[in-house]
């Protein structure tokens, strides 16, 4: 049953993030907001949604191991996994001035993430940090859109609403309303249902909740970028398969950590200090020279990055 539990909630997570981001970017467009907001915003946050409930619900049920367990875990496996494996697919090739801003945003995400991590900061105050750079970076995001109309850039819908380009503008309100509603039910009920069911297998076989979170929640909740990157590259889009990384991994150490550190203090358990945190520092490490020098990411590198993560799952079990 925990099984069922953690396999069901993930499904209704992932479910009921979809349909409420379809919702609100319907919404959004009916009112007249430009796409590219829309794409830095509602999109940004709405496809964390799944992850920021699991953590916001671990904080206040008192399972902090499963909240940083899912970030740590989601950023090792965001980059290991979700760009090993369409890497045996087709290169990727990161580059680009955007790809490279937003690896430094990544970058100094990390340093501060893991200096109130060590620090033993993950209460209100180091909550409020993160937040405020999670707004910082939305801020610029929406800056440089605005910036890139101003020169007369043209950027395609599909660009700027990546995998949500067929949403209807044209919805009916009922239509709007009740996808919102049932979204935001179905969130929270998905996250309750998973978090009991990784309690329940970590207690079962003897391991702490902090490794269920960093493995079984880390690679549920990757699976849907890891869909979209493989896409991503079969289409030959590689810079939206590596953006896609990026952005997610940003957002889960600074606006998911940082919502569930306002909400209820993260005691960072040992296990975390001194082994997961170096691996996702070291994951990051390994993404770096490839975008910095342009340098496509092809079968040698993808089947070294899924070697990696084997291993890693290997250790975190035994």
């Amino acid at each position: 049953m925990d099984l069922f539990y953690l396999i069901f909630g993930l499904a209704l997570l992932v479910g009921a993030g979809d349909v409420l981001v379809r919702g609100a970017v319907a919404l959004s467009l009916r009112f007249g907001i430009p796409a590219f907001i829309v794409g830095s915003t509602i999109i940004a946050f709405g496809t964390s949604a799944p992850e920021l409930l699991i953590s916001v619900q671990s904080a206040l049920e008192g399972a902090p191991g499963i909240a940083l367990g899912n970030v740590i875990g989601s950023n090792i496996a965001n980059v290991l996994l979700v760009l090993g494996v369409p890497a045996l697919l087709a290169p990727l090739a990161p580059c680009g001035t955007e790809a490279h801003r937003n690896l430094f945003f990544m970058l100094g995400a990390t340093v501060v993430f893991t200096a109130l991590v060590l620090l033993d900061l993950m209460n209100f105050w180091g909550g409020l940090v993160l937040v405020i750079i999670t707004a910082w970076m939305v801020w610029d995001s929406m800056k440089e859109g605005l910036k890139a109309r101003a020169e007369g850039i043209e950027v395609s819908l599909e660009d700027e609403l990546g995998d949500l380009e067929d949403v209807d503008p044209n919805m009916a309100p009922w239509k709007i309303a009740l996808m919102i509603v049932a979204g935001m039910i179905g969130l929270p009920i998905g996250a309750d249902l998973l978090i009991d069911g990784a309690r329940g297998i970590a207690l079962s076989i003897g391991v702490s909740e902090a490794v269920i979170g960093l493995t079984l929640v880390a690679i549920g909740t990757s699976l849907p970028e890891l869909a979209t990157t493989v896409v991503a590259a079969l289409r030959k889009q590689t810079d939206v398969a590596i953006g896609n990384v990026i952005g997610s991994n940003i957002f889960n150490i600074t606006a998911i950590i940082g919502v569930a550190a306002l909400v209820a203090p993260l005691p960072v358990p040992p296990e975390l200090l001194v082994r997961d945190i170096w691996v996702m520092i070291g994951a990051t490490a390994l993404l770096t020279p490839f975008v910095f020098a342009c340098k496509p990411m092809g079968r040698i590198a993808g089947a070294a990055f899924l070697a990696l993560y084997v291993l890693y799952l290997y250790v975190a079990f035994t």
